[in-house]
């Protein structure tokens, strides 16, 4: 038997006889299919292909005598094989399934059935979050109240070293951020009023504005997006390492040492950092006042205090410690929520801020709702 893959056909009487010999493997298969294809009986003719002499047989070999078989078929001869070895039978028997399997049913896309159901999907998915995070605030409340009734469970160094971390070493950017704002928004008022000769309401604005919605919203923003992140990849770090796991088997609640301290912490500076930054949002508007509105600070704190009533002040005051809670609530949570991998850190801490900065806006609507309706 010859190593490399042959076939021949010679005559027998009304049949036609197609030998088969040698290696029919894919490293041989390339030649042997030209050959394959040039065979044409003549009309009338049956044809056996012979496969008694066939040595190596793979996948690839058994496609194409199985081809050669099909197309004669096709062609309106009687065509089949003979002597076929036990050992090549199970390739046939897999190809014959191959062919009969019933070809894959594409479904045509729709691109508004495909956005329906990734929208039905989100909202489901957004309901399953909305109902985790509200047993997460259940959960929270009634450690927070087990604490209150016990105050030696709160941890009080803890809760002053998380007042430092979130209030005392934000200040300089909050401070920062605001005073450009007040700033920028004094600047581009001022560009505004001054086409109706009323430069002098840019104070007005500046004042309104900044007290009621700018100064704490750019507050909240920042801290979510720095102290909301950071509760969320330090619980979530706890997580990986097991930390989390291994104070539960202690016996100790982590609600209670690592949720409650920086939730009290960011509730108590919260106020005090919404108070800096609209400070430091109307001091950069004075500056940008007394130089593009040729107003002195007196001036300018004279038509502050008339035209900007002290509940302006409270109003924005009073949303920070809702702000302040919904941030660690959101940040801790997502901490919580992290698997085993540092990808799941990432992934949470992003979704923290991101959840925190949407919580946060959706927030001051509320309030800007119910300050509007009470008359505030």
């Amino acid at each position: 038997m010859s190593l490399a893959g042959n076939i021949e056909t010679r005559p027998d009487g009304s049949n036609l006889i197609v030998d088969a010999s040698g290696t029919w493997t894919l490293a041989t298969i390339s030649g042997l299919d030209k050959q394959v294809r040039a065979i044409a009986p003549s009309s009338g003719q049956s044809v056996s292909i012979d496969l008694r002499n066939v040595g190596l047989l793979d996948t690839a070999g058994a496609w194409v005598l199985f081809r050669l078989r099909e197309r004669l078929k096709g062609e309106g001869f009687q065509a089949e094989f003979s002597h076929v070895g036990d050992s090549h039978e199970g390739l046939f028997h897999h190809i014959v399934e191959c062919e009969e399997q019933p070809p894959m049913n594409l479904q045509k896309f729709h691109p508004f059935r495909r956005l329906t159901d990734r929208t039905g999907y989100q909202s489901y998915q957004m309901w399953l979050e909305t109902k985790a995070m509200l047993a997460f605030f259940g959960e929270m409340m009634l450690t927070a109240a087990g604490a209150l009734l016990r105050p030696r469970r709160l941890k009080f160094t803890s809760i002053v070293s998380h007042m430092e971390q979130v209030g005392i070493n934000a200040m300089p950017i909050v401070g920062l951020l605001t005073f450009l704002v007040g700033v920028v928004l004094t600047f581009q008022g001022a560009d505004q009023l001054r086409r109706f000769g009323a430069e002098i309401f840019t104070v007005n604005l500046l004042g309104i504005s900044f007290l009621r919605e700018t100064g704490i919203l750019m507050t909240a923003i920042i801290i979510a997006g720095r102290s909301g992140s950071a509760f969320a990849a330090q619980i979530g770090t706890m997580k990986v390492n097991e930390e989390v796991d291994a104070m539960r088997a202690l016996g100790i609640n982590p609600i209670e040492l690592l949720v409650l301290p920086r939730t009290i912490a960011l509730i108590l500076v919260m106020p005090l950092l919404g108070f800096y930054a609209d400070m430091a949002g109307l001091v950069g508007g004075a500056l940008m006042a007394v130089i593009s509105l040729d107003l002195s600070i007196g001036q300018f704190l004279t038509q502050l205090q008339s035209a900007v009533p002290m509940w302006s002040f409270w109003v924005g005051i009073i949303k920070a410690p809702v702000f302040a809670f919904a941030i660690a609530l959101v940040g801790c949570y997502n901490g919580l929520k992290v698997e085993g991998s540092a990808e799941s850190v990432g992934r949470m801490t992003t979704r923290a801020v991101v959840q925190s900065i949407f919580l946060v806006i959706v927030i001051d609507a509320v309030f800007s709702v119910i300050f509007s309706f009470i008359g505030i």
